[in-house]
């Protein structure tokens, strides 16, 4: 007769209370787990690469840029002023249509304008950027007035209405500088709500990664400005730095499993190349007070820092989206978890013990 696969696993009986006799309890290995012809649990978002790892890495630069641009105002860093002023109004408008590219037609941008949705990332998002790009150009247009008076219109406006255009100017850098840093998080909120694993459950710590990218992406760039004006550059640089290697390492501890495609494949590779620019970059950015053409070295760095933890970010949802174990067996552990909390499958264990 064949012997039972299981004959050595039901040998270890499990002994009842005293003059109950030998009572066996089959020990049935844990079933490993397959999804049905391997194919995914969930369907991947449609969002392609560049287009959309572009467009959060675009707008995260745009709204942090414009938060420094209107402490260069504050402060009269007028070199400050132009550069970051002038590149939050590119980077906007260079994430719109990085958005729209992905979207297909343009319409369908302004079809998510029809409504406003507050429950919805993508909607608050769309009217956010929408409201932020005007103001982020007439900001760029208000800090380049020395240059533009060499237009005949332009020295014609500034003339016959200086306070208009000082109103006008410095009421449109004040609310880029407003809605900037919200432009620069929502898209942290928008990866968020969506079912993919290495997104939803990093719902804590993604909106920080994303505003520390923003933060050195900005401070990268502010570096290519005259020495004497980066000292505020180089502080949101560090800090930028700083909070988003902190955020993504209390990503990968609290998300366990499914903080794997974090760490694998092209979205692990995109992360730890940003890891070590942004080492890189802002120990640059600390000591670039000396040299400019280190800042402009550090800056290329904590750019390229930036762009590469949004490309990591992204990957590494599609990744998780892709295998169904990021799925299901985080699912499981939570639904083990509660059944564990409130005592249920734990009826057996007194009859186990001795009386």
């Amino acid at each position: 007769m064949a012997r039972s696969p299981h004959a050595d696993r039901t040998k270890d009986a499990v002994t009842g209370g005293r003059g109950r006799g030998r009572r066996e309890r089959p020990m049935v290995p844990d079933a490993e787990f397959g999804s049905y012809y391997g194919r995914p649990v969930l369907n991947a978002p449609v969002w392609q690469s560049p287009d959309v790892p572009g467009y959060l890495f675009l707008g995260g630069l745009a709204g942090a840029s414009s938060l420094l641009g209107a402490g260069a105002a504050v402060s009269h860093r007028r070199a400050l002023q132009q550069l970051t002023t002038a590149a939050s109004a590119g980077a906007a408008l260079a994430s719109l249509g990085a958005l729209v590219h992905d979207l297909g037609r343009p319409e369908r941008f302004l079809n998510m304008l029809r409504v406003f949705k507050p429950s919805s990332p993508m909607s608050v998002g769309s009217w956010l950027l929408s409201g932020y790009a005007p103001a982020a150009g007439i900001a760029a247009l208000w800090a380049q007035r020395d240059r533009l008076t060499r237009l005949a219109v332009a020295k014609r406006v500034l003339r016959c209405y200086p306070r208009t255009a000082r109103l006008a100017g410095g009421g449109a850098t004040a609310v880029a500088a407003v809605t900037g840093p919200a432009v620069a998080a929502y898209t942290a909120a928008l990866l968020s709500d969506t079912a993919v694993p290495a997104w939803h459950d990093a719902y804590r710590e993604l909106p920080f990664v994303f505003i520390g990218s923003a933060a050195q992406a900005a401070g990268g760039l502010a570096l290519f400005a005259p020495r004497h004006e980066t000292a505020p550059a180089r502080l949101l640089a560090i800090l930028g730095a700083g909070c988003e290697l902190t955020a993504t390492a209390g990503l990968r501890d609290r998300l366990g499993m499914v903080a794997e495609p974090y760490d694998r494949g092209r979205g692990g590779l995109c992360l730890r190349v940003s890891k070590a620019l942004t080492l890189v970059g802002a120990v640059g950015a600390a000591v670039s007070g000396r040299s400019r053409s280190l800042g402009a070295m550090s800056g290329f760095a904590l750019l390229a820092a930036s762009a590469a933890t949004r490309f990591g970010v992204f990957h590494a949802g599609m990744a998780s989206a892709k295998d169904p174990k990021y799925t299901v067996r985080p699912q499981r552990e939570r639904l083990e978890h509660r059944r564990t909390a409130s005592g249920i499958g734990s009826a057996g264990s007194e009859e186990d013990t001795e009386d």
